[in-house]
């Protein structure tokens, strides 16, 4: 599947991003783009290359976590021979790659401040000393990055250097999550059912039943657009009732009656030497109904999530860990809200 043509949608958050990325394309001025997984921050930086006067020069792409703190520097600035252990030839790092292109730096709030610094530099004066090296190299490279973390916070706490998120930031384009971008989720999910429809070859396309629809606009996504991919997917190859509307996904390919037990949580020290620690929790002695309890305890974990969610199930069912059903099972199992 082309990467490119997952860049659909209709609401009016998308829209307003891509209508934003449009007109920072042209400049040679850095990007800052922000947003959660899988809301598609590779695919703004691609446009933002495509769209401006360099986009038939290099798009460069380091994804800053992949590659341990020892190499980041390497890497970005690129080594002279003998300039380290391993290092028995020279290597051009990813700006020089990049030179006259674009450099797109994904997971940007990873950087160890010591990259920090050195990348502040090639920002400012733009060039590179390879590590080794005793001279500068010049470079003309547009920066696009991109992070998942609120980089003014970690600025703030001294986590990341705010001179260099100065720098970085002529445009932010914050990337909305799929849960509030309005019809994106039916839009998106007959054309990526389409697209595999004909990839497993379909004739023609069933579409989803009703209550599927309904299931895929109530659950929080948050792995964006990545995730709903990756069920819709799932469920038109599973599909064996071809012609008929598909009418089961799994939003939760992990869940299964044989997977792997969690690991049991370490036992805190027992014994006359044992801090000791008040407990507020239930007088175990008196429990007769073990099923009960349980419920009974579930029943309050729930309430007080809603309540302190405003009755947003969608909210609390993500703080809780739970699917949107498996919510709605809970509030009907212990008749939560039915005498408001």
């Amino acid at each position: 599947m082309e990467r490119e043509n997952q860049f659909v949608g209709q609401s009016g958050a998308f829209l307003d991003a891509v209508e934003r990325t449009s007109r920072a394309a042209p400049m040679r001025r850095p990007v800052l783009i922000i947003g959660e997984r899988g809301t598609g921050k590779e695919l703004i930086a691609e446009r933002l290359h495509r769209l401006s006067t360099r986009w038939d020069e290099p798009l460069v792409t380091m994804n800053c976590a992949a590659l341990p703190e020892t190499l980041i520097e390497a890497e970005l600035f690129g080594h002279e021979a003998g300039a380290f252990t391993g290092a028995t030839k020279q290597r051009v790092g990813r700006f020089e790659e990049a030179d006259k292109g674009t450099l797109f730096l994904d997971e940007l709030g990873t950087l160890s401040m010591g990259a920090q610094e050195r990348l502040l530099r090639a920002v400012e004066y733009g060039e590179v000393t390879r590590i080794g090296a005793s001279r500068p190299v010049r470079v003309d490279v547009r920066i696009v990055a991109a992070t998942n973390e609120d980089l003014p916070t970690k600025a703030e706490r001294g986590d990341f250097r705010a001179d260099l998120l100065d720098r970085l930031s002529f445009e932010v384009i914050t990337l909305p999550p799929l849960r509030v971008r309005e019809g994106d989720i039916a839009v998106l999910s007959e054309y990526f059912g389409r697209r595999m429809a004909a990839e497993i070859g379909w004739e023609g396309w069933p579409g989803f039943a009703d209550h599927i629809r309904e299931q895929m606009e109530q659950h929080p996504w948050p792995g964006n657009v990545r995730e709903l991919r990756n069920v819709v997917e799932r469920a038109v190859y599973r599909w064996d009732d071809w012609g008929n509307p598909i009418g089961h996904v799994v939003f939760d390919p992990f869940d299964s009656p044989w997977k792997p037990a969690a690991p049991p949580l370490r036992a805190e020290p027992r014994g006359p030497s044992a801090p000791a620690r008040e407990s507020s929790g239930p007088d175990y002695d008196s429990i007769a109904d073990l099923r009960a309890a349980v419920d009974e305890h579930e029943r309050a974990i729930v309430e007080h999530a809603l309540g302190k969610h405003r009755w947003n199930q969608r909210q609390t069912a993500k703080a809780l860990g739970l699917s949107y059903d498996q919510l709605r099972h809970c509030i009907k199992k212990h008749g939560l809200g039915e005498s408001d």
